[in-house]
């Protein structure tokens, strides 16, 4: 791989910004953008380098050595990207998922529509095994879409702490979303107004649990790319598969009336979200070269 330019980093950012949004929506995944837009495998392996060992090895006349072995430029780009993003579209996305269910969820669908093209791509052999994973796997993705835990008592640090494993894991892994599986746990809303006053103790305690598990999950992803990588991939594309359930914008449970001009309007945001990943994907090849 060739190094990164300060346009490349700008980019990265982006990157970062668009994983930071998907984040925040229930029912897209941060990993989902990271896999369209080509950093995927290389925010696994960074993530799943740090540890202990690695930053007691920190010394600050050879910090140079010690910033490259941790991939530091591409993970600060990153984090401040999905950072901002995270922290600034959380309430918007509210927002947009009360007023415009119909026209958010046909652009996200065009997107998981373009990843499932891209997961396909990425499956060099197929094999019965295969073909079994895949469909306990659109199963699963389609059940947890549709479980929810009620959450009435008030909810403990100890549960917020586990909440942020079980959610990073997800928010890693293309096709569950991170913040779905919050919704899921029934902290989802007690989070975002826990931002909004910022009850800092909450917060941190979520982000500690969150670090936790994106360390720790990575590192089996990082195993399992190594040595099942079309496995791996298939067990995604199952993911992805089923998640077109929660996101299919023309829903009844939406209760929105579907005129013929929202229509339009939402199968031309399917199109739009579909082609843009695509336009990316050739972008990227070529630069690639």
């Amino acid at each position: 791989m060739r190094s990164r330019t300060k346009s490349d980093y700008l980019i990265l950012f982006f990157k970062g910004v668009f994983m930071g949004i998907a984040d925040a929506m229930p029912g897209i995944s941060g990993g989902t953008i990271a896999l369209l837009v080509g950093i995927y495998e290389e925010l696994v392996n960074t993530i799943s380098r740090l540890n202990l060992h690695i930053i007691s090895e920190f010394k600050i006349r050879d910090f140079n050595s010690f910033w490259k072995k941790i991939n530091g430029n591409f993970l600060i780009t990153l984090i401040l990207g999905v950072s901002i993003s995270l922290i600034s579209f959380v309430k918007v996305s509210a927002s947009l998922l009360e007023n415009y269910p119909l026209f958010v969820w046909s652009f996200f669908l065009g997107l998981i529509f373009a990843t499932i093209y891209v997961i396909f791509k990425l499956i060099n052999k197929w094999y019965l095994t295969n073909f079994i994973i895949l469909f306990f796997c659109i199963f699963f993705s389609v059940y947890i879409s549709s479980f929810t835990v009620d959450v009435t008592n008030e909810i403990s640090l100890l549960y917020i702490f586990m909440s942020g494993i079980i959610a990073s894991s997800a928010m890693i892994l293309p096709g569950i979303s991170g913040s779905l599986v919050l919704v899921i746990l029934g902290v989802y809303t007690y989070m975002i107004k826990s931002l909004d006053n910022l009850e800092l103790v909450v917060i941190f305690t979520f982000i500690f649990g969150s670090l936790i598990g994106l360390l720790s999950f990575s590192k089996i992803l990082k195993y399992l790319f190594k040595n099942y990588r079309d496995l791996t991939y298939t067990i995604m594309l199952g993911l992805v598969i089923g998640s077109i359930e929660k996101a299919w914008p023309w829903n009844k449970e939406l209760a929105v009336e579907i005129s013929n001009l929202n229509m339009f309007f939402s199968i031309s945001l399917v199109i739009f979200g579909l082609i843009m990943v695509l336009l990316v994907e050739r972008s990227k090849k070529q630069n690639d070269k």
